[in-house]
């Protein structure tokens, strides 16, 4: 497929991106003019945390595959790149959280024991921007590397491209940009699980002020890298449908990642029961009101049901079958329930605090389109990045080397 087709053909896809996210940003502001505040915030921080994970997670794949030098990755460490677009409009989307702190943050006004050093609105925002600037500088500078190495010329195509191909750079010698990847990869790695931990406390912890979990941060990145190896799934799945053999993935891929994502499935669900498990064992009320809370309504409990089956049970089971790895289909429905369970797990571990409609499964009209809205955002960046540079899933584009 040359790249005039390429172009033509992204015309009803951006009119549909356009208008789910036109059709989210409207809901979002209707919720708030019904005076739905405390709602329309919550779903906000739901599609953040969501999406911005997402685009976290798959950018790791990459940099996990450079560093441990695989050779299996090819195409799909070439794809993951691409999800570092998300990167400015994530962090647009944290700042935007400040003005629903009265909605966000149950522990404003009340006593917190002396947290209140590290539980104040300020310190809080400030914090977070500051890592997640870090986090997504090493990212975006990682691809930078990375597109420098390969042998994609930046100029040509008009729009960003043509202006990035403008910018004066030096000749550099690929063993050096390598190493620069490399030392960008692992700053990245440390960077990935300090930021995630801290927002993870921040924005997810913090709503039960007096709950205390060390396993927190951890089972945060570990559930982000999976939904991130779901999202780059999804991505390779809709290419390969859409292009066939003109892309550069192959069945062997799709093997290969189906059997890395089983083992991040298992992991997640391991962390999950890792936590469970403590708080059941400790029996202390600062801890076991956490679980009390999210069990005690039937809406929150049909909920958990809903994410622990389509996130764990049916990806567990599905791809113990080999023949399932291989046929992309299969891989797209099954990575898109997946993803499905854990955006009902975040939910879940949100939503309780904020107590409203315990009475019901807490999931309207509304909500569903917001959440379309912010994976058309999502959506909407990767695929501009990969319309600029067709060659990283084309066959017929320039040669890319490492």
């Amino acid at each position: 497929m040359t790249r005039q087709q390429t172009h033509l053909s992204k015309r009803p896809f951006a009119a549909i991106l356009t208008i789910l996210v036109c059709a989210g940003f409207g809901s979002f502001l209707i919720l708030l003019g019904f005076r739905e505040d405390a709602r329309a915030w919550q779903v906000y921080l739901v599609n953040v945390l969501f999406c911005s994970a997402i685009a976290q997670g798959a950018l790791l794949f990459s940099m996990i595959m450079h560093v441990t030098k695989a050779r299996w990755s090819g195409a799909l460490q070439n794809l993951s790149e691409a999800f570092a677009a998300f990167f400015p409009i994530s962090f647009v989307l944290f700042f935007l959280l400040y003005f629903g702190r009265a909605h966000l943050f149950p522990w404003l006004g009340q006593d917190l024991h002396g947290k209140e050093v590290w539980l104040n609105v300020p310190f809080l925002m400030t914090r977070n921007l500051v890592g997640l600037m870090v986090l997504y500088g090493l990212g975006i500078a990682y691809v930078y590397h990375a597109f420098r190495c390969k042998t994609i010329p930046l100029g040509g195509a008009g729009g960003l491209r043509s202006l990035l191909g403008r910018i004066p750079v030096r000749p550099v010698d690929p063993s050096v940009c390598r190493d620069r990847m490399t030392t960008l990869a692992v700053l990245y790695m440390i960077a990935y699980a300090l930021v995630l931990s801290l927002i993870s406390v921040d924005w997810v912890m913090s709503m039960d002020p007096h709950f205390i979990s060390t396993l927190f941060g951890g089972y945060f990145f570990i559930k982000a890298f999976y939904i991130g190896m779901g999202g780059l799934i999804i991505l390779a799945s809709i290419l390969y449908l859409v292009h066939g053999e003109e892309t550069r993935i192959d069945v062997a891929h799709f093997h290969d990642i189906g059997k890395l994502f089983f083992a991040f499935c298992v992991m997640w669900a391991y962390f999950l029961y890792a936590q469970v498990l403590v708080i059941w064992y400790g029996n202390i009320p600062e801890e076991t009101h956490y679980l009390i809370e999210r069990f005690k309504y039937q809406s929150w409990k049909l909920a958990f049901i809903i994410a622990f089956t389509a996130a764990f049970m049916i990806p567990f089971f599905t791809l113990l079958n080999r023949n399932v790895k291989m046929k992309p289909a299969v891989m797209l429905i099954l990575t898109s329930l997946a993803l499905t369970g854990i955006w009902f797990e975040n939910l879940v571990m949100v939503g309780p605090p904020l107590r409203f409609d315990t009475q019901s499964l807490p999931l309207r009209i509304f909500d569903v389109l917001i959440s379309l809205g912010f994976l058309s955002l999502l959506s909407g960046a990767v695929a501009y990045l990969l319309r600029l540079f067709p060659e990283l899933f084309l066959n017929n584009g320039e040669k890319i080397t490492r």
